[in-house]
Parts: C-alpha cells; sequence; structure tokens
C-alpha cells in the first residue's frame, strides 16, 4: 500500500474508533461505520480487521467487556445491570463471554477486585492507572477540588497504544507537533491535554490507549494519523497535579476514591482529560502542573440503561 493510501486509510479508520468509543451505548451498524470512513460496506469489515487485528464485532465486544470488568470492580450496580449495559440480552451469555476474556466469572470477579463498599462509586471508563481504592484511609479528602463546566473542546490528537508512560505516547506528542508546527496550529503558549481511556488492569497493555491533544481555534481536517475530535462538554471535578507525570495515578486515586464518594456529585462515564499546564521540556519536573478533570454530575443523576444491541 502506498504511503499516502495508508495515510488516508488511517485518517478513515481513526473516525471509526472515535464513534465507537463515543457511541458504545448504541447499536454498532457496519453499514453506518462504513458510511462514516467511506469504504465500500463489501469490503469495510476485512479493512478493519486488517489494520486492527480484530473484527468489528470482537473489537466492540472487547471495549463493552472491558467497561463491565470496571463497573463490576468499582459499581454497586447488579452483574444483571451490567449484564446489560454491556449489550447482552442474557446473564447466562454474559457470564460465558466475560468468563471467557476474564478467566472467572463475573460474580467471582467482582469478589476478587472490588474494594470495600464504602469506597465505591461509579468510575468511567477512562481512569489513569489503577484506581487502587482499597489502600485509601478512610475519611473525607482534603484534597482541593474545584467543580467547573467545560465547553465542548475542538482538539487534533495522535492516539498511542501501550502502556501508560511508555514511549509511544512521547512519539505521539512529536508526531503531532511535528505535523502542527508547518500548519500554523501552534501559537503563542499551546494548550495540550491528553485523554487516558483504558484501566490498565483490564486491558492488555499493548491495548490501551491515550490521545495527545492540541487544542485548535479553526477547522481543521484530519490526515493520516493525526485525526479530530471534540472532547470535554459538562461538569468536571478539578484538581491540580504538582509534580511528575509518573505519580498522576496518586492524584486519580485521591480524587475518584477520597474526594468523591464523600462529595454530592458522582463520576460519569466518559473520559476524563489532563490539561499540561506548563512545559515539560523547559520545568523541572517536580514543578509540573497537571489538571485532572474528571467528569461529574449530581449524585442520583445517573440512570440504568436498558439492553444495547451488539454487533
Amino acid at each position: 500500500m502506498k504511503e499516502s493510501t495508508e495515510q488516508d486509510y488511517r485518517t478513515r479508520l481513526l473516525r471509526v474508533l472515535v464513534h465507537i468509543q463515543t457511541h458504545l451505548d448504541e447499536a454498532i451498524e457496519l453499514d453506518q461505520l462504513a458510511a462514516i470512513a467511506n469504504f465500500s460496506p463489501y469490503h469495510f469489515h476485512r479493512i478493519f480487521r486488517g489494520m486492527t487485528g480484530e473484527s468489528v464485532m470482537d473489537h466492540v465486544r472487547r471495549l463493552r467487556l472491558e467497561r463491565a470488568a470496571v463497573m463490576l470492580k468499582l459499581e454497586q450496580d447488579s452483574v444483571t445491570q451490567i449484564a446489560f449495559q454491556a449489550g447482552y440480552e442474557t446473564l447466562d451469555a454474559f457470564s460465558r463471554s466475560f468468563g471467557a476474556m476474564f478467566g472467572h466469572p463475573p460474580s467471582e470477579y467482582r469478589k476478587q477486585k472490588s474494594p470495600p463498599a464504602v469506597t465505591r462509586n461509579r468510575i468511567p471508563f477512562s481512569v489513569r492507572g489503577q484506581v487502587e481504592l482499597d489502600r485509601l484511609p478512610q475519611g473525607e479528602s482534603e484534597m482541593d477540588v474545584a467543580i467547573k463546566t467545560i465547553e465542548p473542546i475542538t482538539v487534533i490528537f495522535v492516539r498511542a497504544s501501550g502502556p501508560y508512560g511508555c514511549p509511544a505516547i512521547g512519539a505521539a506528542w512529536q508526531t503531532l507537533f511535528q505535523w502542527a508546527f508547518p500548519r500554523g496550529l501552534v501559537h503563542g503558549v499551546p494548550k495540550m491535554l491528553g485523554i487516558c481511556h483504558d484501566d490498565p488492569e483490564v486491558t492488555p497493555p499493548e491495548k490501551i490507549r491515550y490521545d495527545a491533544c492540541l487544542v485548535v481555534d479553526r477547522e481543521v481536517t484530519a490526515a493520516g494519523v493525526v485525526g479530530v475530535q471534540t472532547v470535554g462538554g459538562g461538569e468536571f471535578a478539578v484538581a491540580v497535579h504538582k509534580g511528575s507525570y509518573n505519580k498522576l495515578g496518586e492524584t486519580y486515586t485521591e480524587l475518584c476514591g477520597r474526594w468523591i464518594p464523600n462529595s454530592n456529585y458522582r463520576l460519569r462515564s466518559s473520559a476524563g482529560l489532563e490539561f499540561y499546564l506548563n512545559n515539560p521540556q523547559s520545568t523541572n519536573e517536580d514543578e509540573l502542573l497537571t489538571e485532572v478533570c474528571m467528569p461529574v454530575e449530581r449524585d442520583g443523576a445517573l440512570s440504568i440503561s436498558g439492553a444495547n444491541s451488539v454487533v
């Protein structure tokens, strides 16, 4: 495949991957995905498998089951409710699929992985690192947290696959800026943010997704590995992390495991955002500042969805 053709295919496939992850609770139709990518429906599934290593059905099922695993660990919903949210019409079908993927039936997995009930809260499918709630001290958090409304933001991004902190993330940022500079998209102090989509205790290391994002103030057309998406929208619990990016997990743990359970808020099932407030290339590691933003809404506002269709 010629390089220009391959880049075009990657651009179109990235649109599909973003659509799937933001519509995971909806029925996923192959014809719709093919139209989003502007591929022939007849050939779309072959292209998708060839470029991702998974069929569309396997990809959607894996994301839903991984989200179900996070819910089993950190939520109080029944296994049946979680099965419905994962798109299964019967508990038996869910249990078989879950057991095949994680090696244990859902109820046993929950017993092994769940923290004490007092610290459980609805955790979204996007938490950086493992939230080790069972190791937290009891009582209210003294963390300084603000509730802010973040309007939808248009970003260009490059996706990295691999464990958080791996070289692929640095390479993604380098690729993003090399693409953005000559197009005049970097001026003044660029607004950079990251999106950590997966729980590394649930998702295989090679499939963990991280988006290196740069906020843009004009319309941009995606090209090659550089995509365009809209992030944010709604209320977020915001805490500032000071220090190494390698220790961001501590701030997530404190925010999700202590502050949220003792607040009047609960987390929404959408991606958290990391806004990088200073330049890591010119700032000492212990002076780095990162705004950790977790999507929230008033406690009691969430409702249980019904059964979802599976591709």
